[in-house]
């Protein structure tokens, strides 16, 4: 049975694979970044045509942090690849750097960054090289990190004026999992609305497939509205999408940004595992056109007695 035989029997089995990881890789700044973008890529031991996931972390994270998430999709057939944008902890820039107002600006660029460099980052990992599949592309993110991938799937960002400014999607993108993705701008908190201005979405363009996790129980410090905020990215975009709305759920979604993080206040490793299925199944589904373990998993939540969440698509 040869490697990528043997990779893809793993994945239909929903059996784990090897995984190979490299950190940290560099790509040069560029743009007034002022900082070399540190990414981490990790991928499945054997196999050949894989795709790709860029992963864009929440505030203050880092290219280390989401194993639950990152380590997961790696064994079951993709390439997962994490940058560390500038709010990163581990950067440690003051909030009074001129770059600050601009971050939000400079973590999309490292995302089409990533994608311009793939062929870079692909020769840079012992064992890869010609095993990637660059036309199966997906973006990932949670909270601030989903806004940013958002804009890569076509949401936009409204100006003053509210009309919607730059397009920024990228059709090299194929699919998206949106995890905590925040909702619409109008009812921003005062401390929200002046010193974050790019929550201001439009999602009436963003029309590449998705998948969108929200809690039930995420109650936002930046919104005046309750949970109901997080569904916004599901009702106004265009279809095709998914929403997966996770019961007793709070912002880290069970703890998806690590193991025993301390930000993690709604602690359920069944929740997080739920999501590392219907993510998986969902990447699969669109990126590789198989769709059985998506169906079979849709089922499955819908039969469930005491289901963690729901699921509904359009």
């Amino acid at each position: 049975m040869s490697d990528s035989t043997t990779a893809h029997a793993h994945k239909i089995a929903n059996v784990p694979g090897k995984v190979i990881s490299a950190m940290p890789l560099v790509l040069p700044a560029s743009g007034g970044r002022g900082e070399d973008l540190q990414i981490r890529v990790s991928a499945p031991a054997t196999g050949g045509d894989l795709p790709v996931i860029v992963f864009s972390h929440g505030f203050g994270g880092s290219m280390s942090g989401y194993a639950p998430l990152a380590d997961h999709w790696a064994a079951h057939g993709f390439v997962v690849i994490q940058p560390t944008h500038l709010d990163s902890r581990t950067l440690n820039i003051p909030a009074e750097d001129p770059r600050t107002p601009a971050i939000w600006r400079f973590r999309i660029e490292d995302i089409t960054r990533v994608l311009d460099g793939l062929d870079v980052l692909e020769a840079s990992v012992p064992g890869l090289a010609g095993r990637v599949d660059h036309d199966r592309i997906a973006v990932a993110g949670h909270s601030w990190g989903a806004q940013t991938t958002s804009t890569l799937l076509g949401a936009r960002v409204l100006d003053s004026d509210g009309k919607p400014g730059e397009d920024m999607s990228d059709a090299r993108v194929k699919a998206g999992v949106l995890l905590a993705l925040t909702g619409l701008g109008d009812e921003l908190t005062p401390f929200a609305a002046e010193h974050f201005p790019f929550m201001k979405p439009s999602f009436d363009t963003m029309t590449t497939p998705a998948l969108i996790v929200a809690g039930d129980k995420d109650q936002s410090q930046l919104s005046t509205r309750g949970p109901d905020w997080f569904i916004d990215p599901y009702i106004y975009s265009p279809a095709p999408k998914s929403l997966l709305t996770l019961f007793e759920a709070e912002h880290s979604l069970g703890g998806i940004t690590g193991y025993q993080v301390t930000e993690t206040t709604d602690e359920s490793p069944e929740r997080v595992a739920l999501i590392q299925h219907l993510t998986t199944a969902f990447l699969h589904s669109v990126l590789r056109g198989e769709d059985a373990d998506w169906k079979a998993a849709v089922k499955a939540l819908e039969e469930d007695a005491n289901p963690m969440g729901t699921l509904q698509s359009k």
